[in-house]
């Protein structure tokens, strides 16, 4: 399943000395034979965390397919198209499918302006989920640097790096299934914190002041935190960072 995942990383994210690379129909894309969405629902079924599956409709979920040219036997196509996103641990994680009333981004209309600019552009990353503290994970396809291609990467809102957490993307999807969230959220995560997630839509993160990375915003029970757009954050952070 690695190896087919890679494959089909390669196929999205890199075309040969600039070629453009030939559109799947969505009969092409969509595996009725090997569906990847079966794995997914074992994985589901054994998870730790709390995983909800927010619903998909078959128009926003083959447009979306169509854009992300990924085969429904690969986890990724699997996500894209039999969900319309996946809240982990009651919203504290956000995994990109094809969009919803509840997290209205879809995998490739999210990552556009951001990994690319222009439909049939090649992303120099893929943003595949968030959390509530306007942290993201994206799969690196050369933009955050030659080591760790195919492989998740985090933007941590307390440091603002790109770290690799050399996982896959199933890898990944097992870590937020099943991972020890505490673990790695340790420090940012306060009490009350899951009734304060419950009243955030899939578009929305915390703004917190003083910022995270700051010393004045080291402690997480201190700061202010104000829902706000997930855009926002974005392009505040990618402000920072200049």
């Amino acid at each position: 399943m690695k190896n087919i995942l890679i494959l089909l990383l390669c196929a999205l994210f890199f075309s040969a000395h600039g070629q453009t690379v030939k559109k799947r129909t969505l009969e092409e894309l969509i595996d009725a034979k090997e569906p990847g969405w079966d794995l997914l629902l074992k994985w589901i079924k054994e998870a730790k965390n709390k995983v909800d599956v927010l619903p998909a409709t078959q128009a926003t979920a083959e447009a979306a397919l169509l854009q992300a040219q990924v085969t429904t036997r690969s986890p990724m196509g699997a996500v894209v198209y039999e969900t319309g996103g996946i809240l982990i641990d009651d919203g504290w994680l956000r995994i990109l499918g094809s969009g919803t009333a509840l997290m209205p981004r879809s995998l490739m209309t999210w990552n556009k302006g951001k990994s690319y600019q222009k439909d049939g552009e090649q992303p120099s990353f893929l943003l595949i989920a968030d959390d509530v503290l306007g942290g993201f994970f994206a799969i690196n396809a050369g933009g955050l640097g030659q080591k760790d291609l195919g492989r998740v990467f985090y933007l941590s809102p307390d440091d603002l790096q790109w770290e690799s957490t050399q996982l896959s993307y199933s890898d990944f999807l097992q870590f937020c299934f099943s991972a020890n969230l505490d673990g790695f959220y340790e420090g940012l995560r306060w009490k009350g914190w899951r009734e304060e997630v419950k009243i955030l839509s899939g578009d929305q993160a915390f703004h917190c002041y003083p910022y995270l990375w700051t010393t004045e915003g080291s402690d997480i029970t201190k700061v202010v935190r104000k829902p706000v757009p997930v855009e926002e954050l974005w392009q505040h952070y990618m402000g920072q960072k200049k």
